[in-house]
């Protein structure tokens, strides 16, 4: 059946583009603002002007360069910050009072944006090239800094550097969830096939070992064959069955992790919101040896969970068939709450001995790991297992309503 590739992509720098993008549109009119306030001070107007139209097109034409990374590409960071330090160094032409003074440049604040750029596009190391370029064309235009001078070039260099290393972490911290979340899923879909081979081959195999050694001859070395491949296949069970990918590191776009969901068909009905009822799936587990108690009205459960739940039903009678005896009796009850949907598979059987389910799953016999609290866990619920050795073994199993994942 076909699958369905689920792109989850994070970027935690997005937000700091569209931060920049504002911040030079606002810091553009704060420069024209200044010159309209002050413009009788200046001896040459015209220069600024002619610069300060220049801004306000370039500011408005390259809003779509700063919205992301990959736009925002070299070529346009140099011409930008080109466009900022021409305006540093042209104030004292269009001003020149503007050295003895100490007044804004012609380009204002709007200069950090460039140097913002740099930072959010390169890093820390970028940062200190921009920031150390825009030091100096402030000192070659004030001459002789003053305190004030000094203070805001150390200012933009210290924060500019700062906010490139905060960057710079974000990338690493997104590239490392990003490799978490697909650990996480080819986990889990390594869990979902171990359970699948757990609840099919594994038990036919053993069955086949069982049946070929009580009749002997030619079907005792068929069975001793179909042990040795029920040990060899445990053993990949427990060892892994999936190598998670590579992930993607797009600096444009953020960390891009991809997963594979369930079959086209799961996925709508369970996205359609189609429920099934439990009942249906528990009762056919109903014989000579296992009583099913179920409550008078539907139990309903989205088909995946429903499945789920009662596939876990399933590998607990199967434990029960196994391990307590032919003679052991098994009782299912099913309740039904606002909140959940409790199972409870109780048998009487001689229990389960102390570290035996820890010495099971280190052999790869991953039925109470895999098939019952690994399916619950998917569903985000929870299975709980007693067991006092002679007087048989409890499991409970809990769905909480609108918790299990419609896949």
């Amino acid at each position: 059946m076909a699958k369905r590739e689920r792109v989850v992509r994070m970027s935690v720098e997005q937000p700091l583009w569209r931060a920049l993008t504002a911040y030079r549109v606002l810091t553009m009119g704060y420069a024209v603002l200044i010159f309209a306030i002050n413009r009788r001070d200046f001896e040459r107007p015209w220069v600024a002007i002619g610069f300060l139209a220049v801004l306000v097109v370039w500011t408005l034409a390259t809003l779509p360069k700063v919205s992301s990374a990959a736009r925002c590409t070299k070529r346009f960071l140099v011409v930008d910050l080109t466009v900022a330090l021409t305006g540093i160094l042209l104030t004292p032409v269009a001003d020149a009072h503007a050295q003895l003074q100490d007044g804004p440049t012609l380009p204002t604040i709007w200069t950090a944006g460039s140097v913002l750029a740099f930072a959010i596009r390169g890093g820390w190391r970028w940062a200190a090239f921009a920031s150390s370029l825009v030091a100096a064309a402030n000192l070659v235009e004030r001459g002789e800094p003053s305190r004030d001078t000094i203070h805001n070039v150390v200012l933009v260099w210290v924060a500019s550097i700062a906010i490139g290393y905060v960057v710079e972490v974000a990338r690493a911290s997104e590239r490392t969830l990003a490799r978490a979340l697909e650990i996480e899923a080819a986990t889990r879909e390594r869990e979902r096939l171990a359970r699948d081979i757990h609840d099919s081959v594994l038990q036919v195999l053993a069955m086949v070992q069982r049946r070929g050694t009580a009749l002997g001859g030619e079907a005792a070395e068929l069975g001793r064959m179909a042990g040795e491949q029920e040990i060899a296949l445990r053993a990949l069970v427990a060892g892994g069955l999936s190598r998670p990918s590579h992930v993607s590191d797009d600096a444009a776009q953020g960390a891009v992790v991809r997963m594979v969901d369930e079959p086209d068909g799961q996925a709508r009905a369970g996205e359609a919101g189609d429920h099934q009822d439990l009942r249906t799936l528990l009762a056919p587990h109903t014989g000579s040896r296992v009583t099913f108690a179920e409550p008078g009205a539907p139990v309903l459960l989205p088909r995946p969970a429903a499945a789920e739940l009662a596939a876990a039903v399933g590998a607990a009678l199967d434990n029960v068939r196994r391990h307590a005896g032919p003679d052991a009796r098994a009782w299912i009850l099913v309740e039904d709450w606002p909140d959940e949907v409790t199972v409870t598979v109780r048998d009487d059987g001689p229990g389960i001995a102390d570290g035996r389910l820890a010495e099971a799953e280190s052999e790869g016999r991953l039925g109470v790991a895999q098939s019952i609290r690994g399916r619950l866990r998917d569903l985000g619920g929870t299975a709980e297992l007693v067991s006092i050795p002679g007087q048989g073994t409890e499991v409970e199993l809990r769905v909480p309503r609108g918790k299990a994942p419609k896949r």
